[in-house]
């Protein structure tokens, strides 16, 4: 997988990108922007692309609308981490480690770097990936710099949940919205990246939801194992498979461990719902698990409460994983 800053081409987003560049064509670029959709769906490429163009690359239309090229000292400088009219926030730290969130000292550099005039660009640009992990006072921090609009000054947003950002954030930016790509379009995506059959290819592009970032992701995780696994699972109920429980707890340790861990109570729960919402659709007619909708509710509720409470309260993940396994079995247990 590489960064976005190393990714040179975007699919399927073309209109978007010719809406900012028409903009920064006719000298009307706005202060802010909002990149919103899914995540993995290119807002974070977007925004490289965009940045590099801010800061002098010349266009290379081989690589799309806000294409430049890889070997530009624009692009090497960025890939670098060594331009001084860009700067980036985000959880990735300087030791390589991701942090839970953007925290606020670094999120007030942004007033006194937007304060400088460019030092070998038309522009300075800061990134931000992604507001969403800016805590309270990083997100006020950021609020500040929106007030007062910097010259010469451009401040790029992903967001993967718009609405949990500050109203006032959102009010000074202008957005653009990054929808899904086709499962087709995202499967082959994938295929071009990846050794996957076309079969895997467009289940991991179901996964993703048409993210292609997203589905890249999931290919690398294993993300077609645990999904078996979790396939498995829920079709051993009410039986616990517990061979497999514990052999899937072994992928829950090291520095890996809590992705491989979300990934599978990911699946569960997509399980779930898919199963529930059948039921809800077919009645007491459809064949399958037993139970009632209310105990397989419970049980969505309990996947979806560990997976946040574990990482947060940095929680036993096998003992959560078997406190969601016995939900799952009571509710298929449940008459």
């Amino acid at each position: 997988m590489h960064h976005p800053r190393e990714v040179f081409d975007l699919i399927g987003h073309e209109a978007t990108e010719d809406a900012f560049e028409a903009a920064r064509a006719r000298g009307r670029l706005h202060h802010a922007w909002l990149l919103t959709g899914p995540e993995g769906v290119g807002k974070a490429t977007f925004a490289y692309r965009a940045a590099r163009r801010l800061l002098g690359a010349p266009e290379d239309r081989s690589h799309g609308i806000l294409g430049a090229g890889p070997d530009h000292p624009v692009s090497r400088q960025i890939i670098a981490h060594a331009h001084p009219d860009l700067l980036v926030l985000e959880r990735l730290g300087e030791d390589g480690k991701v942090r839970k969130v953007i925290p606020v000292d670094e999120a007030r550099q942004l007033s006194e770097f937007f304060s400088k005039t460019p030092a070998s660009a038309p522009h300075r640009v800061a990134i931000v990936d992604a507001a969403d992990d800016l805590n309270v006072n990083a997100a006020n921090a950021i609020l500040k710099t929106l007030e007062e609009p910097p010259a010469h000054g451009v401040l790029l947003m992903v967001s993967h949940s718009p609405g949990r950002l500050l109203p006032t954030i959102r009010s000074r930016c202008r957005r653009l919205a990054f929808q899904p790509l086709t499962l087709e379009a995202t499967a082959a995506f994938v295929r071009d990246r990846e050794e996957v059959n076309a079969e895997d290819a467009l289940r991991l592009a179901k996964m993703a939801g048409g993210a292609p970032g997203r589905a890249w992701a999931l290919a690398h995780a294993g993300a077609i194992a645990i999904d078996d696994a979790a396939r498995a699972l829920m079709e051993a109920l009410p039986r616990l498979d517990e061979a497999m429980a514990l052999s899937l707890a072994d992928r829950f340790r090291g520095a890996e461990g809590q992705a491989q861990f979300n990934l599978l109570f990911d699946r569960l729960a997509e399980r779930v719902h898919g199963f529930s919402t059948a039921r809800a659709g077919q009645g007491p007619s459809l064949q399958g698990y037993g139970g009632g909708l209310d105990r397989w509710a419970a049980a969505w509720e309990t996947l979806q409460r560990l997976s946040r409470d574990v990482e947060a309260l940095n929680l036993d993940r096998t003992d959560a994983l078997f406190t969601a396994l016995g939900e799952l079995r009571q509710a298929a247990k449940a008459a």
